[in-house]
């Protein structure tokens, strides 16, 4: 019988072990390289790990704590060990009501340095043992193995001997755009996933701002919580913005209704949403971090993070460039949209030429071209100054690492409301839609928006 060798670091300290086990599985992978289940002392903790090691194993993932309850009961349905299941059933009831440890990363480094320094223990045990039969040769490799065990570093993916884990379907967690051409199968399947960066490119005054809020409005139409950060506009003014958007109501008329607005979010259920503000220039990626933590405290989960915008956030580092800054906060986005497995999206300003230009590439991205290499999915609004007073534009698929790109959408937009309706034209191409007769695209832009408004 192996010792239990959390013991000696107590009760919370070993429950605490698990929920990392739970909420962080890269930890878990290198956990699973050094640590056994009977090294926990309490009983209940080795029968969960033994059960999500063991789906590990075949399966190749970690199970979700929904999916390990499940597994959990199928096993204890028909076991006589009350105490056992009793003590199981409190503990996971403790993890689904406070998921958030504030001494998760000591328990973690603590824990991993203890269960690769006893690895390391067991492998030179072994190593006298081989020494004494003669066996010398077997020696190094044992001592590679014990080395490299719990390290972050991963082989990779084993073409061969890891063919069941293409085959396993995963889930692509996605928050919807709310423009069903841009939400396609074939171009973002959904909508932004868990982990991805989306950008959305355009000139002053081109309708970013107006952008953002409407996919924000559209991620809590389908139940989906929100944290809006502005480093322009008021929390109240973009507050408007999402009641106009979301009641149908222009914006300079939404303070006349409020009882209108009132009833609407009664009759309706709605995701959260949070709008903080930040002055301009002062906001870090860890400025965001730091408040996600606090809301994570407070009971606030989001399902996606909208910035408006990167462009305009302070640099963890001062270069003399300022591309080399923005570069540099474009990569520490996307890094905290893996680090949470949230969908991140933000702005970026055009420079000038995409005032007068019929699309906007990522050529036309201002200040650094390497924000393009960060991003997973960039669009881009296009206005001209005589379209703006028309409400009609184009939004350019510029990259999309989902599906599809390169694709240019003639569109409608309504700023009184940050409402977007886009013209379906599969069949023509770039070229096609910019030349088009400008009377019978704004005939079938205008039919579009009445049908999409109920008009």
């Amino acid at each position: 019988m192996q010792e239990p060798y959390f013991k000696q670091h107590g009760k919370h300290f070993q429950e605490s072990i698990f929920q990392g086990l739970m909420t962080d599985r890269a930890w878990s992978m290198q956990m699973i390289e050094v640590m056994t289940p009977s090294y926990f002392e309490l009983k209940y903790l080795e029968y969960l790990s033994s059960r999500y090691f063991e789906y590990y194993k075949k399966y190749k993932d970690f199970p979700t704590l929904m999916l390990l309850i499940s597994i959990i009961k199928d096993d204890l349905s028909q076991g006589k060990d009350t105490i056992l299941r009793d003590q199981i059933i409190d503990y996971l009831q403790r993890i689904r009501t406070n998921p958030n440890m504030g001494d998760v990363q000591y328990v973690k480094d603590k824990a991993l340095d203890f269960c690769r320094k006893q690895a390391m223990k067991e492998a030179l045990e072994k190593a006298v043992e081989m020494i004494a039969t003669d066996n010398i040769d077997s020696v190094i490799g044992l001592m590679k193995n014990a080395l490299a065990a719990g390290t972050p570093s991963s082989v990779g993916h084993d073409f061969f001997a890891d063919i069941e884990a293409r085959f396993v379907k995963t889930q692509r967690i996605t928050c919807p755009t709310g423009l069903k051409q841009i939400d396609a199968k074939d171009v973002l399947n959904g909508g932004l996933a868990r982990g991805e960066l989306g950008i959305i490119v355009g000139s002053t005054g081109g309708g970013k701002s107006h952008f953002l809020v409407s996919v924000g409005a559209e991620a809590l139409r389908v139940g989906k919580n929100v944290v809006h950060y502005t480093f322009e506009l008021s929390e109240t003014n973009v507050g408007i913005r999402y009641d106009s958007n979301l009641c149908n109501i222009p914006s300079g008329d939404v303070v006349e209704n409020k009882e209108t607005v009132s009833n609407f979010y009664k009759d309706n259920k709605l995701g959260r949403l949070i709008i903080k503000e930040y002055p301009t220039g002062t906001a870090s990626v860890q400025t965001i971090r730091n408040h996600i933590e606090k809301l994570s405290l407070k009971g606030f989960m989001p399902s996606l993070i909208i910035i408006d915008y990167a462009d305009i956030m302070r640099s963890s580092r001062t270069f003399d460039s300022l591309r080399h800054e923005l570069k540099l906060v474009y990569e520490e986005l996307r890094n905290l949209s893996m680090e949470l497995n949230l969908p991140i999206w933000s702005a970026s300003q055009a420079n000038r030429e995409a005032a007068n230009s019929d699309v906007v590439g990522l050529e036309n991205m201002s200040e650094a071209y390497g924000k393009a290499m960060v991003a997973d999915v960039i669009l881009s609004i296009s206005r001209k100054a005589s379209e703006k007073a028309e409400g009609t534009g184009r939004i350019f698929v510029a990259k999309n690492r989902a599906g599809r790109d390169g694709l240019l959408f003639p569109m409608t937009i309504d700023t009184s409301m940050s409402k977007f309706a886009l013209q379906d034209v599969s069949g023509m191409s770039v070229d096609d839609v910019i030349k088009a007769d400008g009377t019978s695209m704004k005939k079938l832009l205008k039919e579009k928006w009445n049908e999409i408004n109920g008009k």
